[in-house]
């Protein structure tokens, strides 16, 4: 078997690659930073050609969500003024003005924040993934690195030195939070009798269960201090500006980084309901199961709801969502002459299955050229999840991945491309991973069994060897997954 080769070079700031293992090439032709193959087999020409394509799409969607960017877009200084979404903030009326950042893109977006305030900043704090750290801040801004998807004890140490500013600030006072995915492990402050642990195996059973983002953090938000408005309500009356990189279906602020600053519609009962779908009551920790019992037998008091008088002086808005990063990537297939259809922002659903849809579509599209012709892209966004059973290693779009790759199986010139945006898919360093129609063949070649390692939810170690794994490193931004369907 060859080494593998990339077909694209690193990009620099987000080292998009895509790996692919091919035949030795006939031909190389140097194209600027295009690295082309010209190999005899047909077949395989069009298989380099829709990947080159795919690192395209992906690349347009990443930059069109970059972090900073998206700051600099919403927010405008006119002498002391702050103009946001036609709000105007006139920086004289407040004594002093915080940042509290946190989640996946939280350092780019303080960044972008503390130079449109330039020497108005009074402090800040933000609290972001471990190895997402891609600069250096204001000296009046102090960064902490944390867990994630599982907090840990810096998560916890963090959010109580975020908690103590908070519990500075005063009416006088303005604080913009720099709000994106991740943070509803990364700030954590268990509630009064729970603890650190207790957080840490409740996650951990959810995610082990399938359970979707929605229903995860409204157990988190009942089960912590900080999350379901619980920013809002210790910021002592402070005017709050949070701009939010959404990395949840649909765009609900209550439910991106567990809606620190939004009201909470959901409610102890609702949380109840999760555990119990999930056959998990007797799983959780005393302490947990204790705390859920009281809430919804209404001897606790429940999260802050719509209307509550501490949102008043609460802006939320969203800056970046998955939907920007889909429309750009369209864009780009469009340029390129593909027949593009963005189906969906709102997919979800367990991965395999989610799989099934991709290939059924993909097989459509090669025997009647429906729902459109080829050159065809199908792009569509979304989070899936996965119910682990096995004991491997990989993500939800590694998963699905695979699973894609046995029902495309033999099926020509057809790629799928599965990516988590932040760059971190599931527990792994990679971003996604590649299918095609002869990704089987190739496994095949390599005494690697498909099923056996979806059986063991272990794509990652599956597609390693093939070289078709997506490896960008941290993207420093995070708007769910995206899925793009090429076939020629």
């Amino acid at each position: 078997m060859p080494p593998r080769r990339p077909l694209l070079p690193s990009i620099p700031g987000r080292n998009k690659t895509f790996a692919t293992q091919a035949p030795e090439p006939k031909e190389i032709i140097e194209t600027g930073r295009l690295r082309v193959c010209v190999v005899e087999d047909t077949r395989m020409n069009q298989l380099l050609h829709l990947r080159a394509v795919a690192s395209q799409l992906q690349q347009a969607a990443l930059e069109a969500v970059d972090p900073a960017e998206a700051v600099y877009q919403a927010i405008t200084r006119v002498g002391d003024q702050i103009l946001i979404d036609e709000h105007a903030y006139p920086l004289r009326d407040f004594d002093r003005v915080f940042i509290a950042g946190v989640g996946k893109a939280a350092v780019p977006m303080a960044d972008a924040v503390a130079e449109v305030l330039r020497d108005q900043l009074s402090r800040g704090i933000v609290i972001t993934r471990y190895h997402h750290i891609d600069r250096s801040l204001a000296s009046s801004i102090r960064v902490y690195e944390a867990g994630h998807p599982v907090p840990d004890e810096n998560s916890v140490i963090a959010t109580r030195d975020l908690v103590d500013l908070l519990r500075q600030a005063t009416p006088r006072d303005l604080i913009f939070g720099a709000i994106s995915g991740g943070g509803s492990a990364l700030m954590t402050l268990p509630a009064e009798g729970l603890t650190l642990i207790d957080l840490q195996a409740t996650t951990q059973l959810l995610l082990r269960a399938g359970a979707t983002i929605h229903q995860i953090n409204a157990i988190r938000k009942h089960l912590d201090l900080i999350k379901g408005g619980g920013l809002a309500r210790l910021a002592n009356g402070a005017t709050i500006v949070s701009l939010i990189l959404s990395d949840v279906i649909g765009d609900d602020l209550s439910v991106i980084a567990s809606g620190p600053t939004a009201p909470d519609p959901s409610t102890f009962a609702e949380a109840w309901q999760a555990i119990a779908q999930f056959d998990l009551i007797d799983q959780l920790p005393a302490a947990v199961r204790a705390r859920l019992e009281l809430g919804r037998a209404g001897q606790l008091p429940d999260t802050p709801k719509p209307g509550d008088a501490i949102f008043d002086r609460v802006q939320n808005i969203i800056i970046g969502s998955n939907t920007l990063a889909a429309q750009a990537a369209e864009a780009i297939a469009k340029k390129l002459n593909f027949n593009t259809l963005l189906l969906s922002t709102y997919i979800q659903g367990e991965a395999r299955e989610v799989a099934q849809v991709a290939a059924a579509i993909a097989r459509e599209i090669v025997q009647f050229d429906r729902p459109i012709q080829r050159p065809a892209c199908v792009i569509w966004g979304g989070e899936t999840t996965v119910t682990l059973k096995g004991h491997g290693l990989g993500g939800r779009n590694q998963e699905l991945a695979l699973a894609a790759a046995l029902a495309i199986d033999g099926l020509p010139n057809t790629l799928i491309v599965a990516l988590g945006t932040d760059g971190t898919d599931g527990p792994t360093d990679a971003a996604g991973a590649i299918a095609s129609g002869d990704t089987l063949a190739r496994a095949r070649n390599m005494s690697l069994d498909a099923r056996a390692y979806l059986a063991d939810n272990d794509a990652y170690h599956f597609f390693q060897p093939l070289g078709d794994l997506i490896m960008t490193g941290p993207t420093n931004t995070n708007v769910n997954d995206l899925l793009f369907l090429l076939v020629v």
